[in-house]
């Protein structure tokens, strides 16, 4: 006889299996999404949750492969329970009746692992999305994987939290070292603005880590490294680091006192720097790079002895091919860890403060390659780059382009400038190639680009963003600079934004380097038909705050050596090297020299080699770099050669038409009027002997400079006085009250200074 069953208990039961049912349906669909890494919102199905009736909670862990899971209480050497394996994949639950912070203890095959659950923190993994547009380095202060602390139930927690934007993905997995780079493991949560979040208690600096993004679609991407990832692995795996950048301990405070002061009325001599090349290391018969701390050792006291005021590095954001000397950056927020770690960096930086030298570094917003690993199609979608062609592909380069009128672009560029001068203390940024980023057609051919919204060729995204980055610079770092490597007579570049510009400290003088370039490569015979090329940079001078660069594009892909460039046999070749830094170091406008030009190397730059220092063996080589060492202290020391570079009382020609002896002659003068330096360079291998030269005053003048020494491996022409005085004769030339007599040397270049009484 069947029992009768009320309607109340049979309603009971019904509901009972209707729960489990729907709790079951909510396994099979759970463990489906974590095992294809497709949930994308684990805070709300991991971790302890409101249970389906309405009363008490679910602790539900997804632990693959694990055989047991144990629950403590944070804090606590006693297990409170055991849970409950749901599913052979992984998926362990228990009921609850109310939250608290926990601990587990899982076991597998080959022992066991205790840790706190990433999927209770809610509140931290979601820390600072709200201010993250409020300024732009919260970009590199939020995102990426941050060291985070939190405090529950008086035990401190430690652990890193990761936030990576991609807001077209589907899901994001984080791949680490512990969880076997498996993207089922830890999924991340999505954020209402397109960031994924998960705190990870107890991960430590120097973990490894890696994000597994799937397209809208669901299909899986590359794995891809931290757009805001501070240090990465090299090839093949391009890992990012988790990183501490509080942890090093400055000591340039004396340096950073005494950076004040417009920069444009200080000397500034560059020695830029590819540091794979500069020296290298023979250990068992294998050569490689120096790393940081031995840079540190090797080239400081080098660039003090050579009187440099700056060191420029080539790119040193993290790159994946050698061969682009780090202009293919993928890792804008990572120092390379081709020679060391961010600490190591950091050193380096330090100790060149401290010895009184300057750290200038290539940034390159202009364009990102497409590596796999690196920000291009990063979600799935042309997240970081124009998805026009036209716009979004860079020919000369083959890279992609910055979007730059996206937000996220925008924020993002200038957060990874910020980051050098705050947490590297790094003193200026260069811009590369700033050309290409201002003009829509930059080489390309009619029917390549896309005009602006008027018809033209600027691309005013560009244009704004430069605008902004150089206004953010300035206004959080007044004692830094900025400098543009411009080629193209773009008005106001360096121009404040308030009056029009684009709000650069400098800009690279482009036009001087190429014009006096083709004109020393010319045979000394025919070079008066070429006079205006030396000499047609100061009609432009006041239009920008100039740097003259001899930079390392100068020296590579066919273009000779800088000594190889230079006409002659092989003294006159030196010579004319000679004379040229001679001009060079006077004319207005600071100073930037590639590393080799100091002791005229003779071969190309090769960057997988160190630069030919077996040359210093013979006095042509020794000579030059004497000279250079010269040059930069005495630039250094006297105000006339560097104080009143952008003023036009700073400079003053003599005679800038003697075309026909190939002479230029010209006057320094600094800010007070009371220091003057006469420039004289001869660019034949003719002596000019009685060369008659204007000055101002009556008295003795000496030379302080002749880049015809025998110290410099020169001929020692005899220039009219044992002991290089001169005496200012009552004639009037050129304008001029009186004059004095000098034999010029061949291929030289002169300084006369009146001696004080």
């Amino acid at each position: 006889m069947t029992k009768k069953v009320s309607k109340k208990t049979e309603k009971k039961q019904v509901n009972a299996v209707s729960q489990k049912d729907t709790l079951r349906a909510e396994h099979v669909s759970l463990i489906s999404l974590l095992k294809g890494a497709r949930l994308d919102n684990p805070f709300e199905r991991l971790g302890i949750i409101a249970a389906p009736t309405g009363k008490g909670f679910i602790l539900r862990v997804w632990l693959p492969d694990a055989i047991t899971v144990e629950l403590f209480a944070i804090g606590s050497e006693t297990a409170t329970t055991q849970l409950k394996k749901v599913d052979d994949a992984g998926l362990f639950e228990i009921e609850l009746a109310d939250k608290f912070t926990y601990e587990l203890n899982a076991t597998y095959k080959d022992g066991s692992h205790r840790f706190v659950d990433p999927y209770q923190f809610h509140d931290i993994a979601f820390d600072g999305l709200s201010t993250l547009h409020e300024a732009p380095q919260n970009v590199y202060k939020t995102l990426g994987a941050q060291l985070k602390t939190i405090t529950c139930e008086d035990k401190k927690i430690s652990g890193v939290r990761f936030i990576v934007y991609a807001p077209n993905a589907s899901s994001v997995s984080l791949l680490t070292e512990f969880n076997y780079w498996d993207g089922q493991r830890h999924p991340m949560q999505r954020s209402w603005c397109g960031h994924w979040v998960i705190f990870v208690p107890d991960l430590r600096i120097g973990c490894a880590y890696k994000f597994e993004l799937k397209d809208s679609l669901g299909n899986r991407l590359p794995h891809k490294a931290d757009p805001v990832g501070f240090q990465a692995e090299q090839y093949p795996s391009h890992s990012s680091i988790v990183v501490d950048h509080d942890a090093y301990q400055w000591h340039d405070q004396a340096w950073q006192a005494s950076q004040t002061g417009d920069k444009r009325f200080s000397a500034m001599s560059i020695y830029e720097v590819h540091l794979g090349s500069w020296k290298r290391k023979f250990e068992d018969g294998v050569e490689r790079m120096l790393t940081y701390r031995e840079l540190a050792d090797e080239l400081i006291p080098y660039l003090a002895d050579m009187g440099y005021t700056h060191l420029e590095v080539m790119p040193i954001s993290e790159f994946p091919f050698d061969g682009s000397w780090g202009y293919q950056p993928v890792g804008l927020f990572a120092a390379t860890s081709r020679f060391g770690d961010a600490d190591d960096l950091k050193f380096f930086i330090d100790q060149c403060h401290q010895a009184g030298i300057g750290i200038i570094i290539d940034w390159v917003p202009a364009h990102f390659p497409a590596d796999p690993h690196g920000l291009a199609r990063f979600d799935g979608t042309p997240l970081y780059e124009y998805e026009d062609p036209r716009r979004g592909w860079h020919p000369d380069w083959n890279s992609y382009i910055y979007d730059f009128g996206r937000d996220n672009v925008r924020q993002f560029l200038v957060a990874s400038a910020l980051i050098w001068l705050d947490k590297f203390h790094v003193d200026g940024l260069r811009v590369d190639a700033v050309a290409s980023m201002l003009y829509w057609d930059y080489s390309r051919d009619e029917g390549e680009w896309v005009p602006n919204v008027d018809g033209g060729n600027h691309n005013y995204e560009a244009i704004s963003l430069l605008k902004w980055f150089n206004e953010e610079v300035y206004r959080q770092y007044p004692n830094a600079m900025t400098i543009a490597e411009e080629s193209t007579a773009f008005a106001g570049v360096s121009k404040p934004t308030f009056d029009g510009g684009l709000g650069f400290g400098f800009k690279w003088n482009m036009g001087w380097m190429h014009d006096t370039l083709s004109y020393m490569q010319e045979d000394p015979m025919y070079r008066k038909y070429h006079h205006h090329e030396m000499t047609f940079a100061m009609v432009y001078h006041y239009n920008e705050h100039f740097v003259l660069p001899i930079s390392h594009d100068e020296v590579v892909h066919g273009k000779k050596s800088m000594l190889d460039k230079m006409p002659g046999d092989e003294w006159q070749a030196a010579a004319n090297l000679r004379a040229y830094m001679g001009y060079m170091y006077a004319h207005p406008g600071k100073k930037l020299n590639f590393m080799g030009t100091e002791f005229a190397q003779t071969s190309e730059w090769n960057h997988n080699k160190e630069l030919e220092w077996d040359l210093l063996e013979f006095d042509k080589h020794k000579g030059q770099q004497e000279l250079v060492s010269d040059l930069n202290h005495l630039y250094k020391s006297n105000t006339a050669l560097f104080e009143a570079d952008y003023q036009q009382e700073g400079f003053e020609w003599l005679d800038h038409s003697d075309g026909e002896n190939s002479i230029f002659s010209f006057v320094r003068h600094n800010l007070k009027q009371d220091q003057h330096v006469i420039c004289l360079s001869n660019f034949t291998p003719v002596p000019r002997e009685g060369y008659r030269v204007a000055v101002a005053d009556l008295g003795n003048y000496e030379v302080i400079l002749n880049t015809d020494s025998h110290y410099y491996w020169g001929s020692n022409f005899s220039m009219g006085d044992s002991l290089g005085v001169f005496v200012a004769e009552d004639q009037p030339w050129q304008g001029k009250p009186y004059s004095l007599v000098i034999n010029l040397p061949p291929l030289s270049t002169v300084y006369l200074q009146k001696k004080e009484k």
